[in-house]
């Protein structure tokens, strides 16, 4: 095989082994029936592929049940559920129709009855009921996505301008019982933070999401400003919450099926956390560093990067973080770096991630295209195109942030 043809099969057999329908099994697996009627609410990325596996193992025990999920990720229809799709980075009028649809149906609940909540990340701006207007919601939303922040401060501040956040879902389920299944997509799986924890006690603070708001200078009306300082739940009563993935394990699939090609794995870290650029060239350092080893290696880090915008291109954070890489692998043989979003969506694009190896810059180079440049436009996107090294596998079902894999082939 190539380079390329290992790559996507390591990604392949990744995503494959952190698909949600097992995780999905085990939780719900040898709990007792109730007395009173279940219901479902699935929200996020991956909530379409929960949803499904967990009607199916519930049969005719679902009540009824509501899917909120991202354009395009709505696979067919699901028994007893109502599926909608819905805005992601940024939150859209079908996220607040589909959130109204879920609040509607766990008013219909009693103290006997139980709502399996299925919870996966992008539920920050799908699942959403905002307490400010929905177009300046939106327009914080952009200025935290610009100016680099992380997730763990965009959902402080997303959760202080929601009705449905920071535990508040929780509360408009009494008094029926909570169980929340949850796909973690943040590193150290923060309950609290996941989808910003609608049902999960807030450990954030008022001081906390005002200095954030101050150290990017947002620019927020005197309503916002005010819910800043407005506590949010402490303590949740009735509510179960199982963690059922998370990126160590898809960092540990990803070592799996490397291994199976030949390479000796060596995971760097699960707790990937900085600017994309400086991850890729991070990468691109240790490529030149084992260049004379003899045996096949494969560095592998998983996390979740951030992109500075600079530019008005195209991309996502995995495509730019592999496209950085470009400069220093350039010529050395039988190396590659390649970087995936185990959602399938990078960014605003059709792309997973980014694929480049020891001819990228090259092919770019003979097209008159600058990687330089190219980053500090933001235009990962159309440069990997051009180089063929955009990594497509469509939405996958699941979403336990990315991994990013060096490959030296001996």
């Amino acid at each position: 095989m190539t380079l390329r043809e290992e790559a996507d099969q390591i990604i392949q057999k990744s995503i494959q082994a952190v698909l949600p329908d097992e995780a999905v099994a085990r939780a719900l697996s040898g709990r007792a029936s109730l007395s009173g009627k279940i219901y479902m609410v699935a929200v996020g990325k991956a909530g379409w592929q929960m949803g499904k596996a967990a009607a199916g193992i519930l049969g005719d025990r679902l009540e009824a049940g509501v899917v909120v999920t991202k354009y395009g990720h709505v696979k067919g229809e699901i028994p007893r559920t109502k599926c909608f799709e819905a805005g992601h980075p940024v939150p859209d009028e079908n996220s607040y129709l589909a959130t109204r649809a879920a609040l509607e149906l766990v008013e219909r609940t009693t103290a006997q009855d139980e709502v399996i909540f299925l919870l996966s990340g992008g539920g920050s701006a799908l699942f959403e009921k905002p307490l400010v207007s929905g177009e300046e919601l939106a327009d914080i939303t952009g200025q935290l996505l610009a100016c680099g922040a992380d997730i763990v401060e965009m959902n402080t501040i997303r959760k202080r301008l929601s009705a449905v956040k920071g535990g508040r879902f929780a509360q408009a389920c009494k008094p029926a019982r909570v169980f929340s299944i949850v796909l973690s997509d943040i590193l150290g799986d923060p309950l609290d933070m996941i989808a910003s924890g609608p049902a999960y006690p807030d450990s954030s603070t008022c001081g906390e999401a005002l200095a954030i708001a101050e150290k990017y200078g947002l620019q927020m009306s005197g309503e916002a400003w005010a819910l800043l300082g407005e506590e949010t739940p402490k303590q949740l009563d009735g509510v179960e919450t199982q963690v059922t993935g998370s990126v160590s394990d898809l960092c540990r699939a990803a070592a799996a099926a490397c291994e199976e090609l030949g390479y000796e794995p060596v995971i760097l870290t699960d707790q990937l956390a900085c600017e994309a650029r400086e991850a890729g060239r991070f990468l691109s350092a240790i490529a030149r560093t084992h260049q004379g080893t003899k045996k096949s290696l494969a560095f592998l880090a998983g996390g979740e990067t951030v992109v500075h915008l600079t530019g008005k291109g195209k991309g996502g954070r995995n495509q730019e973080l592999a496209l950085s890489a470009a400069e220093g692998i350039d010529g050395l043989a039988g190396t590659a770096v390649f970087s995936v979003g185990s959602d399938g969506t990078d960014g605003p694009t059709d792309a997973a991630g980014g694929y480049c190896d020891a001819d990228t810059k090259r092919k770019l180079a003979d097209q008159g295209i600058s990687v330089y440049d190219v980053l500090q436009d933001n235009d990962a996107y159309h440069a990997l195109e051009k180089a063929d090294g955009l990594i497509i596998t469509g939405a996958t079902g699941t979403n336990v942030n990315d991994v990013a894999v060096l490959l030296i082939r001996r």
